[in-house]
């Protein structure tokens, strides 16, 4: 009688009591490695933009003003910073950087002012609050190149609305458009109707964070809403301040559309009187020269002086507001 073996059975590798422990284990180290990295995965978009957008832009500019490179002509040799040279050594390029700083100042600082004058009014008990506030901001959304077309003309040299106003008023017509102070105070005009409003409405969100129990307290004990203002709004509002003067210092330093449309040829002026850096390296660029290289020195030049105004910029006011909490700790 033949004997029937049982058919071939796969043995079980491993039994499934000894497999649990595993998997928890792969579980736990895959629970491990995304606490760690997911955070990193959040906010790795932004740094994939700014690499792409930012970084790489950069480091190409200091590549091409490296060479000789020309709008027609394209890439050419090699000559180090021959570029650099020969814009230090060029006299429109420091009477730019002059213009340029002339037109920050009376800009920037009076925006500033502007703009904590403005946002304690519209912190107040204002009737129509919103209305107010979306009319300060108002001049903010308006395109660039209508506020220059509308400022060159109301700043116009013969007929203008402002010489016509202060011709009432027996003061003889200001040449906006030849001489040198009257041409960077107009264009100073025209940045700070755009962007007080923008600024106004930052340092007004950082009031509205002020704990109103110090408004309160200060009631109390007798103080005015101008006492109130310089010992309690200013002190608290130290760290936007410092926002505010670092952004418009960039934003001033690099200054184009307002200068650029204060009249209708757009070259600083007949010697170059409101020319700015930003304009001087348009020239340089798509202007009578078409060379890339020096235009792209310009840019590295502006980009290095903006890094060491900010640097100072952030390290007085750093030292102000250290100052001021070292003051108000001993104080109380």
């Amino acid at each position: 009688m033949a004997v029937i073996s049982p058919p071939d059975v796969a043995p079980d590798l491993e039994p499934a009591a000894d497999r649990a422990p595993r998997r928890i284990a792969f579980r736990q180290r895959l629970g491990k490695w995304d606490v760690k990295l997911s955070p990193y995965l959040y906010i790795s978009p932004f740094f994939l933009l700014f690499a792409i957008v930012g970084l790489f832009p950069l480091g190409y500019t200091a590549w091409v003003s490296l060479h000789e490179w020309h709008l027609i002509g394209g890439k050419g040799d090699f000559i180090g910073f021959e570029n650099y040279s020969t814009v230090l050594h060029a006299a429109f390029f420091w009477t730019a950087l002059r213009n340029t700083f002339s037109i920050f100042l009376l800009s920037a600082v009076p925006q500033v002012f502007l703009g904590l004058v403005l946002a304690a009014l519209l912190d107040a008990n204002l009737r129509a609050k919103t209305f107010w506030r979306m009319g300060v901001l108002l001049p903010y959304v308006v395109a660039p190149v209508a506020v220059g077309l509308i400022f060159s003309k109301m700043f116009a040299d013969q007929s203008g609305l402002i010489n016509t106003l202060i011709g009432h008023l027996g003061i003889d017509p200001i040449r906006w458009h030849a001489d040198v102070l009257a041409s960077h105070f107009a264009i100073a005009t025209m940045v700070n109707f755009r962007w007080t409003g923008y600024t106004t409405l930052i340092l007004l969100a950082a009031m509205q964070a002020v704990p109103r129990d110090l408004y309160e307290a200060s009631v109390i004990d007798g103080a005015s809403r101008i006492r109130q203002f310089f010992s309690i709004t200013i002190p608290m509002l130290r760290p936007t301040i410092i926002f505010v003067v670092i952004t418009s210092t960039i934003g001033g330093l690099q200054i184009f559309d307002e200068p650029k449309m204060f009249d209708q040829y757009g070259q600083g002026g007949a010697d170059r009187q409101w020319m700015t850096v930003t304009m001087y390296l348009y020239e340089l660029g798509w202007g009578s020269q078409k060379s890339f290289g020096r235009a792209a020195a310009v840019a590295w030049i502006l980009f290095l002086i903006i890094i060491v105004i900010g640097l100072v910029n952030f390290s007085i006011t750093r030292r102000i507001s250290s100052a001021g909490s070292t003051a108000g700790r001993k104080s109380r």
